[in-house]
């Protein structure tokens, strides 16, 4: 449990951390940008793949509110609709990374994606599973791949300080801590497997969260990382595309983490050729 005094000492760094969410000044009618009376027509076009069945898309007519969600829109159709549309959500508020899904071709999490952000009155907003996962059913895919990657690097996204220094925090944080927390962000969505390009061509590269990750844990403090990241399909096969970081709902830059990890592993180099790994 965090006591009050390591939150009052974490306080600099999560503040810097909020930069992206200044939240001084707003009032309640400014949480919702429009009266929630107002209502769209739109045509939900919901990818749909069953086993042994052809993929094709599903359209829906429906009457939403612009200010509700993509997420809303979808289980919308599943609940008046068709009750055999399977897709993954849980938590509703950008913590559990379950309902990342491409809204009109991007990757979202659709549970914090506002409707009038993507499409307009009239139009057609169409949803598709991430790209770069097998399919399991309609909107669902398997993040299992995903997981064992990010099982093979090690990654911990926690802060990395001891038990001891959590309950007796010291006088002040280093500024580099903020690093960590932001990776402590990563919901492991998968939305960056997705933009990934590489990961297009190549499934065996290990993606812009596990090399980020990687890079989170360090090669100095886990030498055994090195032979993993320092290959044809880890930290060199990142083609700098940032399409990772772009799409990245918590901000935790996976594409400037390659780089530096690329650093990482090119001192690790310098030190093996001089002899002092």
């Amino acid at each position: 449990m965090w006591s009050a005094q390591s939150w009052a000492s974490l306080q600099p760094v999560l503040l810097k951390r909020l930069r992206f969410f200044p939240t001084d000044n707003i009032t309640p009618a400014q949480i919702r940008r429009s009266d929630m009376t107002e209502q769209w027509n739109i045509t939900l076009r919901i990818y749909r793949q069953k086993e042994n069945e052809a993929p094709h898309f599903d359209n829906f007519k429906m009457e939403v509110n612009p200010d509700e969600y993509v997420l809303d829109a979808v289980e919308r159709a599943w609940a008046f609709h068709d009750r055999t549309i399977c897709f993954r959500h849980a938590c509703h508020h950008s913590t559990c990374g379950a309902c990342g899904m491409r809204v009109n071709g991007v990757e979202k999490l659709t549970c914090i994606t506002l409707i009038r952000d993507v499409t307009k009155n009239g139009a057609t907003l169409k949803v598709e599973p991430l790209r770069n996962f097998p399919v399991v059913s309609d909107l669902a895919v398997d993040m299992g791949p995903f997981y064992r990657k990010m099982e093979a690097v090690g990654a911990r996204p926690v802060l990395p300080v001891t038990e001891a220094e959590i309950e007796n925090p010291p006088a002040k944080w280093d500024t580099d801590d903020a690093q960590y927390i932001r990776l402590s962000d990563c919901i492991e969505c998968g939305l960056c497997i997705s933009a990934c390009p590489v990961m297009a061509t190549t499934p065996e590269y290990l993606g812009p969260a596990p090399l980020a990750a990687a890079q989170d844990n360090g090669i100095k403090r886990k030498p055994e990382l090195l032979s993993i990241v320092d290959c044809e399909d880890g930290v060199w096969r990142c083609h700098s595309v940032f399409e990772c970081t772009a799409v990245c709902p918590s901000f935790v830059d996976p594409a400037r983490r390659i780089m530096d990890l690329r650093k990482q592993v090119v001192g690790a180099r310098v030190r093996k050729l001089f002899g002092k790994a």
